[in-house]
């Protein structure tokens, strides 16, 4: 019997999981379906208790409900209860059961993109919603030299650096602004907002992105994002789109779903050259 599987959001049409879960499925000879499910605002729980209740195994989850999909989960894997906020959800039958692999998936991406280890690195993170909240504790443990939370609700990212550094420590390393200092340099910005998918890049002072190392957009699509653009305009060394990350999480909730560890390389070649 066919095993069901989709990714969860709204939009949900430009999502490119169903090719890589696809590709994933045939190179394991794993017997999955995998499709898109669209979800209204206000109806993210329904959605999902209608999925399982027909048969579905497991979700990925986009934007805007990855921290709805961690308070709705029954049990969280380690990684999703620090980050407060889930992207792949497993469901046995009417349990749902929580993970965040975004973290893991933009590290491997990174690490791919640098050929280096994140160690060290002075990284600025725009966003603090469940995207950000999915990266920072990877970034952390992968021993970020520092990270600038940029929001523009500073409560919010105010309440990510709480959540995510409760001792002075770490809070050398995490810390919150309302806005990215005039001046300020990093080896890594990240845009975790979801502007680029209404056509629109994070503000940031003139010259912020052209000096960083590399600047990566975690949304992708056909082209340059607007984030991406400014970036190149600005003479950044290195520009990114999240394809690689989005790639690598799905390997991770593959292999929580499945037991077994797709390839990856392949796959995200085929996606660029599509």
């Amino acid at each position: 019997m066919t095993d069901r599987y989709a990714v969860i959001g709204n939009p949900v049409a430009h999502s490119r999981s169903p090719e890589i879960h696809a590709a994933f499925a045939a190179a394991t000879g794993q017997d999955i379906a995998y499709g898109r499910l669209l979800a209204p605002p206000d109806g993210f729980a329904a959605a999902v208790a209608r999925f399982s209740s027909e048969g579905g195994r497991g979700l990925n989850v986009t934007l805007p409900f990855k921290e709805e999909a961690w308070r709705l989960a029954a049990t969280l894997s380690g990684r999703a209860r620090r980050a407060g906020a889930a992207n792949t959800l497993r469901l046995d039958g009417a349990t749902v059961h929580a993970d965040n692999t975004d973290g893991p998936g933009l590290v491997a991406d990174l690490q791919r993109i640098f050929d280096a280890p994140v160690a060290g690195l002075h990284i600025l993170l725009l966003g603090a919603g469940g995207a950000a909240r999915g990266v920072v504790p990877s970034l952390l443990e992968n021993g970020a030299a520092s990270i600038l939370v940029v929001n523009r609700s500073a409560a919010r990212a105010d309440a990510l650096v709480a959540a995510m550094a409760p001792d002075q420590a770490e809070r050398r390393v995490l810390s919150a602004q309302p806005a990215v200092p005039a001046g300020a340099t990093f080896d890594l910005v990240i845009n975790a907002t979801a502007a680029s998918l209404g056509g629109a890049a994070p503000d940031t002072p003139p010259g912020c992105l052209g000096a960083a190392r590399l600047a990566y957009d975690m949304m992708y699509g056909h082209g340059d994002t607007p984030f991406m653009a400014r970036a190149r305009a600005e003479g950044a060394r290195q520009v990114s789109d999240g394809l690689g990350m989005l790639v690598e999480q799905a390997a991770e909730s593959f292999l929580l779903w499945r037991g077994v560890r797709p390839p990856t390389a392949a796959v995200l070649e085929q996606l660029r050259r599509a």
